[in-house]
């Protein structure tokens, strides 16, 4: 993008492409990072799992150049402005929340925050991956103003990579012997009452 801003070939819109090309990368390697457990369990890869972390830090990274650029190319760092758009455009709204979801993640992403939250605490914060990706994709999806393919299947992406998480989820407590949906209620709780 450097080189392409260099040489005057970004087209009409030089920000619009480059806030998309950053926003895209950071949707791409975000997806790459939530791909990472499920690789490990449907192909027995143990290598995505070592590189999770860094996939993450990048998508980190990239998003905030993509907000960056925003704040500074776009908007002229008006602050006014800024906040008009994150209450009153839909799209900058899930983005910017997105955004906010993936900061403790970044932070808390190292060995010693592990050990200082304790894996459990550690593990259903960085749940909020998935709700982070969710919105990042519906930030794409509203953005697009003509053809929704391209975003939409990124949330056919996002989807298969819930699934996967879903059905291992639920065949983890049937093994344990939980309840895994309302369908499931103990003995104790069908007896009749009195």
């Amino acid at each position: 993008m450097t080189v392409r801003a260099l040489q005057g070939t970004l087209g009409a819109d030089p920000i619009a492409v480059i806030l998309n090309e950053l926003g895209l990368s950071a949707l791409v390697l975000l997806l790459a990072s939530l791909a990472c457990s499920p690789a490990r369990r449907i192909l027995g890869w143990t290598w995505p799992i070592r590189i999770r972390r860094e996939l993450g830090l990048v998508a980190f990274f990239y998003a905030s150049v993509h907000l960056l650029t925003y704040l500074v190319l776009d908007q002229n760092l008006s602050w006014g402005a800024v906040l008009e758009d994150i209450v009153k455009r839909p799209f900058i709204t899930a983005g910017f929340s997105a955004f906010v979801l993936l900061i403790p993640l970044t932070f808390t992403s190292t060995k010693g925050s592990v050990r200082w939250l304790g894996f459990p605490r550690w593990q259903r914060l960085h749940q909020l991956a998935y709700l982070a990706g969710a919105l990042a994709v519906l930030h794409f999806i509203w953005r697009v103003k003509l053809d929704a393919s391209q975003p939409l299947i990124y949330a056919g992406v996002l989807a298969v990579l819930l699934g996967v998480r879903v059905v291992y989820w639920r065949r983890a407590r049937s093994r344990v012997g939980l309840p895994t949906g309302v369908d499931q209620i103990s003995a104790v709780d069908r007896r009749p009452q009195r």
